[in-house]
């Protein structure tokens, strides 16, 4: 495909997921019905669209218009790209740019900060609260790619090794500042799921901040831990490295289909690990530390999943808050004497954060709060919450 015909694609597609459409929906039914585009084609496809979700209404603001060719002619524009080599009346190209199009581009006018920041306006309240200060510089930050970032596997390789292993296949990496077995990707990150470090469970995809979360939850060698939201499992893996290998480490989540491939991942990784099913939870033994990675929002990686930011609603959100605090209560449950309770959301919002733990510490006696912590892209990585309880009495 050529760079035009990316772009009329990318258009095409915006105007679907305009209308509710799903991206990652859009994108694959797409790549299923345009065999003529290779692997490059579909990432940079890919790559135009999730730009533009990211700056879905500062760039409407500066094209005037909400629909696909608005969204990806502004960006275009905004990057600096000659419009009259990408649009005209040429193959596979969008139309020509219009006057009038150039003289809103030019001149948009002013736009207020949920436009200009590019967040729904029914958050822009919790926004401030929660972020204060630093919720410009956040959220310039959530406009623009996130960076790749591994968690190297220490159950079986090193920081170097693993950074040897990926430049045999091109993969170029270094340590990142302050994280213990974090690398991130400066060079061919889309050859990593092909690469030897992969396949033999060097390294993990993982955002930094993640891998910090994960760290600071404090598993321990020796002792039982319980991943109450394992999820797919990446947390887990990263705790069970926590663990070198020793001690007792559980999965559990809700809905068991989302841990379908936790089993292959940690044969892979060399962890093991035991799955235990919602059926069975009640009956499981209690533990020395039990991390809670909650359902949330999702904003701290509202860079990475552009889509959830504008599907987002208060009605879900309140719904979150609501499920979060019967996640904590079952939880608690299962902590054993002087445990620990590690709660993480991948939220910006305190609603999410520091206040279920206000709440948390009003319903519930006997606990106190260790550490707490939450991080952001201006700390290098996602959005992050944790707050590490210690259970005092029964």
């Amino acid at each position: 495909m050529t760079p035009t015909a990316r772009l009329s694609a990318a258009i095409t597609l915006l105007d679907q997921i305009l209308t509710g459409d799903p991206a990652e929906r859009a994108l694959t039914r797409w790549a299923r019905a345009s065999r003529f585009a290779g692997s490059k084609d579909r990432a940079g496809v890919r790559d135009i669209v999730f730009d533009a979700l990211r700056r879905k209404r500062s760039l409407s603001h500066l094209a005037g218009e909400m629909t696909g060719r608005g969204l990806v002619m502004a960006q275009q524009y905004s990057n600096g790209e000659a419009l009259e080599e990408l649009f005209g009346d040429f193959r596979f190209a969008p139309a020509a740019v219009t006057v009038p199009e150039l003289e809103q581009l030019a001149n948009p006018g002013v736009a207020p900060n949920p436009v200009k920041l590019d967040y729904p306006d029914f958050l822009n309240t919790e926004l401030e609260r929660s972020l204060g200060a630093d919720l410009p510089q956040i959220m310039q930050s959530m406009q623009s790619r996130a960076p790749v970032d591994l968690r190297v596997n220490t159950l079986k390789t090193t920081v170097e090794e693993a950074q040897n292993y990926l430049a045999r296949d091109l993969i170029f990496s270094e340590p990142i500042s302050g994280v213990k077995s974090a690398l991130r990707i400066t060079e061919n990150p889309r050859k990593l799921n092909g690469s030897l470090a992969y396949k033999y469970g060097f390294v993990e995809l993982q955002d930094v901040s993640s891998q910090l979360v994960s760290q600071l939850a404090g598993a321990a060698p020796g002792t039982t831990v319980l991943d109450y939201c394992a999820g797919g499992g990446g947390k887990t893996l990263a705790l069970a490295a926590e663990m070198q290998g020793r001690g007792k480490i559980f999965a559990h989540d809700a809905n068991p289909l989302r841990m379908k491939d936790l089993p292959e991942r940690a044969r892979r990784a060399g962890a093991d690990i035991q799955v235990i099913s919602p059926d069975h939870i009640e009956n499981s033994p209690k533990c020395d530390l039990v991390f809670v990675d909650a359902p949330c929002s999702g904003s701290g990686a509202w860079r990475r999943n552009p889509d959830s930011k504008w599907r987002i609603t208060d009605t879900r959100l309140g719904e979150l808050v609501a499920l979060q605090r019967e996640i904590l209560q079952k939880a608690q449950a299962r902590v054993g004497n002087n445990g620990v309770l590690a709660y993480a959301t991948c939220s910006l919002f305190a609603v999410e954060n520091s206040d279920q733990i206000t709440w948390f510490l009003s319903e519930y006696d006997g606990w106190k709060v260790t550490h707490q912590q939450s991080l952001s892209p201006i700390t290098g990585g996602d959005g992050f919450f944790i707050s590490v309880l210690c259970r005092t009495s029964r």
